[in-house]
């Protein structure tokens, strides 16, 4: 409907995601009286689009069923004068974020399971256009109360299970290469395929990453460990 070919790579798909999101910002934000104007609630079912070219429009949805793309939300002009402006506008802001994401995952429907993550990832590190439009700033992450020491051997529990150290790696680069060695870790035990499911612990010395159960590590005992040394590595260290 709007473009020759349809993104395929998370960079394709995320940067797709970025000009429409801007687009949809820019008439929440920038263009907000013009926008405001165009939703007359005397008018139609009204949609507003964003583009991969970062225009915005306001205008009826897709005609064909089902529609090419996820359509955003419909009639958000029914609303506009029974509301508070501001109200409408969050709530109009609210709606576009869903769809911006849902664009996204419909392109992203034959990437991996490590794939959507890193695109997911992509996008969290943007503000949502509510966030924009109610100029609220996104909550930093607290640290983890498992970081442990400030040298490179503390540890942390990831969202997927792992127990890892923190790499020294520039904050661009440290969530491309964490998903890339994910995805091609082997138990240094048994020699098992990483699987998201069972919880893992990484050697803070030789860096090879273990099932918690190969070493007899669990996830509670792993909070209290600064720097895990597998059995390996503890043997060697005990020989010299």
């Amino acid at each position: 409907m709007e473009m020759a070919s349809s993104p395929r790579t998370v960079e394709e798909i995320f940067k797709d995601y970025s000009a429409r999101r801007n687009a949809v910002v820019r008439a929440l934000a920038d263009d907000v009286d013009q926008f405001y104007g165009l939703c007359d609630p005397e008018k139609e079912n009204l949609c507003l689009y964003g583009h991969p070219n970062e225009t915005w429009e306001v205008t009826l949805p897709a005609e064909e069923v089902p529609p090419e793309l996820p359509e955003p939300a419909l009639g958000i002009n029914f609303a506009r004068d029974g509301m508070n402006r501001k109200d409408w506008l969050s709530l109009v802001a609210v709606h576009s974020d869903s769809w911006l994401l849902s664009v996204a995952f419909y392109f992203g429907a034959r990437l991996n399971r490590s794939e959507r993550k890193r695109l997911f990832s992509l996008i969290n590190d943007l503000p949502t256009v509510f966030e924009v439009v109610t100029e609220r700033k996104p909550v930093k992450e607290k640290p983890s109360v498992d970081s442990g020491s400030k040298s490179r051997g503390s540890t942390k529990r990831s969202g997927d299970g792992l127990v890892k150290s923190t790499p020294k790696l520039p904050p661009d680069e440290s969530f491309e290469e964490d998903d890339d060695e994910h995805s091609e870790t082997l138990c240094g035990s048994c020699g098992g395929n990483y699987n998201a499911d069972e919880f893992w612990i990484g050697c803070d010395i030789c860096e090879k990453w273990f099932h918690g159960k190969c070493v007899k590590i669990t996830p509670a005992k792993a909070e209290n460990i600064k720097q895990y040394k597998c059995p390996s590595c503890s043997l060697k260290r005990g020989r010299q």
